[in-house]
């Protein structure tokens, strides 16, 4: 069976505050500040842009959208938490 592709939109990082800065700068070691890495991203024209693509990616490392891996992890459990609510409610209309 054929893997189907997916394309992803990435113009938007020619948009970012974070073009030019070192990279490391967005992957801390572990247990290491992020506040300079969230400072860029303040404020940044693309930052939605930039969490959405993280959150969609499943990027498991480094600062995105100005959010760190603990902080994606929780808007990933929230939107599943709202998306099994639509089921259940879409579900009871049904019965």
């Amino acid at each position: 069976m054929a893997r189907k592709q997916i394309m992803i939109d990435t113009s938007w990082q020619t948009s970012a505050n974070c073009l030019g800065v070192d990279p490391d700068l967005f992957f801390p070691e572990r247990g290491a500040s992020t506040r300079e890495a969230k400072e860029v991203c303040r404020g940044c024209v693309v930052r939605d842009d930039c969490l959405e693509y993280a959150l969609a990616n499943g990027e498991k490392f480094g600062i995105w959208g100005g959010m760190s891996e603990r902080e994606r992890r929780r808007i990933r459990r929230q939107r599943a938490q709202e998306r099994a609510a639509r089921v259940i409610a879409l579900a009871g209309e049904s019965a």
